[in-house]
């Protein structure tokens, strides 16, 4: 009996229009002004980009609800604007100094993407800020909370950056991963 081995078919590489269109986007931006000239070489850049290095294929399994979206866009605009109000009084309170703590909390996702989509959101809110990411099972956070100095206020920070997490999750995140969130998205359901 012969033993055949099959060789597998090379891998075309496939370029993503939407990457394309971004670096494209980007290039021009960076120029600072659209022109033909700019046009056709952040075009030439993208492909060569897009061919020369490409990107690892995100196997995530991400899910894209909606609604989950729109709840997260909404609740995260309304925290911006809290958390803004919540500096600027703490910035501007006369003779006291907000005490800050470094807080650790641990997230139910375990994918990567979800992970950056987290930090970006937490990154953003004025007051907090991630310093360390320990990936493991679970991946835990670490942020410095401006104003956290007291028990309380500590695990308020925790419990705020449970429900981002979980916003997230319901705007992108699994069914599997939904279930490990011990979080309420949007503050219910």
């Amino acid at each position: 009996m012969t033993v055949r081995r099959f060789r597998s078919r090379p891998r075309t590489r496939r370029i993503s229009p939407l990457l394309v269109g971004w670096l494209i986007a980007v290039w021009v931006a960076l120029w600072g002004t659209l022109t033909v000239a700019n046009l056709l070489t952040g075009l030439v850049i993208a492909v060569l980009s897009s061919v020369l290095l490409p990107l690892p294929p995100a196997h995530d399994g991400l899910a894209f609800r909606p609604w989950g979206l729109v709840r997260f866009v909404v609740l995260f605009v309304l925290d911006l604007v809290v958390s803004s109000l919540r500096v600027a009084w703490q910035a501007l309170w006369p003779g006291r100094l907000p005490r800050n703590s470094v807080v650790g909390v641990e997230l139910a996702s375990r994918s990567d993407l979800l992970l950056t989509l987290t930090v970006l959101a937490l990154n953003v809110m004025p007051g907090s800020i991630v310093i360390e990411i320990r990936q493991g099972r679970p991946t835990v956070l670490f942020i410095h909370a401006l104003g956290a100095d007291t028990p309380a206020s500590v695990e308020a920070a925790r419990r705020a950056v449970v429900r981002l997490e979980a916003r997230v999750l319901a705007a992108f995140g699994t069914r599997a991963e939904r279930a490990r969130s011990t979080g309420t998205p949007g503050g219910g359901s």
